[in-house]
């Protein structure tokens, strides 16, 4: 019988507070830092997912909508959004968190993730039981997604 897990059950969040040596020349959030950061989250999310190791396939989409700056809260959060045998599609949400609380998107990227057995070939991740119209939702693009980058490997991309 094949495992089933639900979104929530890997659902990962990790806040940074924003330090100069996480700075570019421009006293901003360093772009490559970020990159780190949502690696990192998207590699919790699908080990917590799996249960197996990981390595990352794809960075499919990053989108940066906003800077940020020194001393600015940072909070990623990280979710499975589709799942094939091996791989899983990992969405990762960076915000910028007054001291209200009040947080805005400053990032998303979505990227692939293949979980490996200890031989380090790849191994059957569970399915994903979706609860939510967000989460049927986002399925529904990740299959997008999948078909897009499976076409781009065959046009050699």
């Amino acid at each position: 019988m094949d495992t089933v897990k639900k979104v929530a059950d890997s659902i990962t969040e990790q806040t940074f507070v924003l330090m100069p040596k996480d700075l570019n020349g421009q006293h901003r959030l360093f772009g490559g830092q970020l990159m780190s950061w949502i690696d990192v989250l998207a590699g919790i999310v699908a080990k917590r997912h799996s249960q197996h190791m990981v390595v990352t396939a794809a960075v499919d989409n990053l989108q940066f909508k906003e800077g940020a700056g020194d001393g600015d809260i940072l909070v990623l959060i990280g979710k499975i959004t589709y799942v094939g045998s091996s791989s899983m599609e990992v969405r990762v949400d960076t915000y910028v968190e007054s001291l209200d609380g009040i947080r805005r998107t400053i990032n998303r990227a979505y990227l692939v993730l293949v979980a490996l057995d200890e031989n380090g070939k790849p191994v059957r991740v569970p399915r994903l039981e979706l609860v939510t119209e967000s989460e049927k939702a986002e399925w529904e693009g990740g299959k997008r997604r999948s078909e897009l980058r499976r076409q781009r490997r065959i046009e050699g991309f």
